[in-house]
């Protein structure tokens, strides 16, 4: 999937920035990837995934003493001992991590720094995301009703319910994006119609690896071949599809014509929303969610021209928005306990999951905001992280990397 990431957002930048965009994906498969199996893994899930018992910080921060290098999960060094359903775990995880970096960079495009990228990746998701992938991610479940026993606070304590990653993942991401537009700055020129996805084909190529993956992102998380799984699987397909109907409806209304990039937008959008819901909702309240969705992100891109913040690729518009949307719709319509299963069912208090989405959301939205606004000032007034007027004129690709996107005459 982040490759994926990479082909959707590099389709939308610059021609001279391609290379750039594209490689703070690849850098974020680089850098997180080592990362989380040196430690990330430890502190997001501790040294037994879902007990919370042996936690540095009860419910909010994993031990990572025995995971080091997945050491207990690894076995002996010829083999023996091996935790085969752990490691699998482990590696699956690793993805979330990923991707969840990678989608930072779509908000400060065609203007950052490589290095100062990967310098704010590592400390963001050292500080945030593997704390908080131990909130939302590190839980065991009652094999019956399939609510947490134990595990991090957000789905333990809470009780909210986020299949793969609406908090975790899309706010969080989300959260950060805008932090670091607001420290970066608009880009030269910014303002509605001056900045043109270079090559189309690209973005829709990116938007069909994501959503090809994403049938594992969202199904996978069931960790198991059942129902869960399948309401998943069919809930991935439905609502996206719905989303891109959304999203060109409101565009053709909006600005008269459907796009294809609107149609890409559209069914991100759609997989964002239902990734937290995926589990929880029948396929009809699905598509409802998507076209819901599609609708609003389409008009939610436009705040950055409205409220003045420079989100380049409309990672708040889309995964922020949207990974809120997802998460609290849960509230209101999750089979059993939404709100409408509760008042049905005589509830005394059926604005409690309501209430348990959005505090979830509320949380991580404030704390990586804050923390990724932290790091990005402080790498800006240090090293710097954006590149100078000079250097976004001339192109990110041949001033960072030394290379061209397209090379036209090789000669």
């Amino acid at each position: 999937m982040t490759p994926g990431v990479a082909f959707f957002y590099g389709g939308m930048v610059k021609a001279r920035s391609v290379v750039s965009m594209m490689m703070m994906s690849f850098g974020a498969m680089g850098l997180v990837g080592v990362l989380w199996v040196i430690y990330g893994y430890g502190l997001a899930f501790g040294t037994v995934a879902g007990n919370t018992s042996n936690d540095l910080i009860p419910g909010v921060l994993g031990n990572p003493s025995g995971q080091f290098l997945l050491g207990d999960l690894v076995g002996a060094p010829d083999g023996s001992g091996a935790n085969l359903y752990g490691l699998a775990f482990a590696g699956f995880q690793a993805t979330f991590a990923i991707i969840t970096v990678a989608l930072i960079s779509g908000a400060i495009a065609d203007r950052a720094k490589f290095g100062s990228w990967m310098l704010f990746a590592f400390l963001w998701v050292t500080i945030v995301y593997f704390p908080v992938a131990h909130w939302v991610f590190n839980f065991t479940a009652d094999p019956t009703t399939g609510a947490a026993t134990d595990g991090g606070w957000i789905v333990f304590n809470m009780g909210v319910n986020d299949f793969a990653g609406g908090t975790a993942v899309h706010i969080n991401a989300g959260a950060a994006g805008l932090a670091l537009a607001l420290v970066l700055g608009k880009r030269i020129g910014f303002q509605k119609g001056i900045q043109k996805p270079h090559n189309v084909p690209l973005t829709l190529l990116g938007a069909a690896l994501l959503w090809f993956g994403w049938f594992g992102f969202n199904a996978g998380s069931a960790a198991a071949v059942n129902g869960t799984a399948a309401i998943a699987w069919i809930n991935t397909l439905a609502a996206p599809a719905a989303a891109i109907l959304g999203w060109l409806i409101v565009e053709k209304f909006k600005d008269g014509k459907p796009t294809s990039i609107g149609a890409a937008s559209g069914a991100v959008a759609g997989l964002v929303a239902i990734t937290p819901a995926c589990n929880i909702l029948t396929p009809g309240w699905g598509m409802v969610l998507g076209a819901v969705t599609g609708a609003i992100c389409c008009l939610a891109i436009e705040l950055k021209f409205k409220l003045g913040f420079d989100d380049s690729l409309d990672v708040v518009g889309i995964h922020l928005v949207g990974g809120i949307i997802g998460t609290l719709y849960i509230g209101i319509f999750g089979t059993g306990i939404g709100l409408i299963d509760r008042i049905g069912n005589g509830d005394s208090n059926p604005l409690s999951q309501l209430g348990a989405q959005a505090v979830g959301a509320g949380s991580v939205l404030v704390f990586s905001f804050v923390i990724a606004w932290l790091l990005g000032t402080a790498i800006q007034k240090t090293i710097g992280f954006r590149i100078s007027t000079e250097d976004e004129v001339a192109g990110v690709d041949t001033v960072v990397h030394g290379e061209e996107s397209y090379v036209l005459d090789p000669a």
